[in-house]
């Protein structure tokens, strides 16, 4: 019995073409998502490829569809808290469009920014996803392709975008607190100057009140402003016997400093952080109870919209607002 499989190592489109009875144009248009064909066909088609083994040879593929099947990941994030998990996320979504990333690092350097965008031109991306280390909004940039901001947003409201929802962030972990019978919470949090330390700390005040002992306290998104802003306020008299941190760092130097002073955590003082940041969450003692912004799910969402751009399909929602999740861990219980 012969087979259909070619005996030589790479599979040809001409191979694919023979075995499964139709012409090289069918293949191409069947493999490339191109032409009018029957979805049966299409089907049948991209089967027989899968069988056989064939491999698309990616620049014969951009040369008959006029894209390179590249886009560049635009970042001012060098230490990758955030940028690690969104860009895993987005290249999920990539992969299923066969687009692969070019990582592009700012370093928060305008000049430098500059060569890496006419770099990134040079090698004809189909498109941009921009991110950073905050949720403060940067400027659109200027270019002929499409453009997904992925949590750092654009000043431009017309923009497209996925973003996180600080705020919400914030309001679950007040609630967390609250339903264990906290009644005396202190907010510390990052510089006033941070959008996301304005809108957590907005928030913490609507949702908890008079229950919010004290003025809000902002520092730096540091363990050390946790430990030191735990000191401020044992010096100061102020009672309470919870601490809503605005970042994951600082909730784990209160719970450190807490611990340092002989003060129980949770039986006195729960804590809590958000971000959920795993080096940082896990590896407190207790383990933080934290709330996760979802950064996976923002880089997923991220890389199918700039796909669906890329790919000429409508986007129903320009500007997404991913939901956090609350995660309780042994600070607070």
């Amino acid at each position: 019995m012969s087979s259909t499989r070619p005996t030589s190592q790479a599979v040809r489109i001409a191979d694919v073409a023979r075995a499964a009875g139709v012409s090289v144009g069918t293949v191409s248009k069947a493999l490339n998502g191109t032409g009018s064909l029957r979805e049966e066909t299409r089907r049948h088609v991209q089967e027989t490829a899968r069988r056989l083994g064939f491999v698309a040879d990616a620049r014969a593929r951009g040369l008959v569809s006029g894209r390179t099947y590249t886009v560049g990941f635009v970042t001012t994030d060098s230490f990758g808290r955030f940028l690690l998990p969104i860009l895993r996320g987005a290249e999920d979504a990539l992969a299923v469009g066969q687009m692969a990333v070019i990582l592009a690092d700012t370093r928060d350097d305008p000049a430098r920014e500059q060569h890496l965008l006419r770099s990134l031109r040079a090698r004809h991306v189909d498109g941009l996803l921009v991110t950073g280390r905050s949720t403060d909004p940067r400027e659109p940039l200027t270019v002929d392709m499409p453009v997904v901001h992925a949590f750092s947003p654009s000043t431009d409201p017309a923009g497209y975008a996925v973003l996180s929802d600080e705020e919400e962030a914030a309001v679950l972990a007040v609630r967390h607190l609250l339903s264990l019978g906290r009644e005396r919470i202190l907010h510390l949090t990052g510089p006033a100057r941070h959008r996301s330390a304005q809108l957590r700390a907005r928030a913490v005040e609507r949702a908890a009140g008079e229950r919010l002992t004290g003025a809000v306290q902002h520092g730096e998104w540091s363990e050390e402003w946790g430990r030191r802003a735990i000191d401020l306020a044992l010096a100061s008299g102020t009672a309470f016997n919870a601490v809503c941190a605005g970042s994951d760092q600082i909730a784990r130097g209160a719970v450190d400093r807490l611990r340092e002073l002989d003060h129980d955590v949770p039986g006195e003082v729960a804590v809590t952080g958000i971000d959920d940041w795993d080096v940082i969450a896990l590896a407190a003692r207790p383990q933080l109870t934290s709330v996760d912004l979802c950064l996976g799910e923002i880089g997923r969402r991220a890389g199918q919209m700039l796909l669906d751009l890329i790919e000429g399909r409508e986007v129903a929602e320009p500007r997404v607002v991913v939901a956090p999740r609350l995660q309780v861990r042994g600070s607070t219980v």
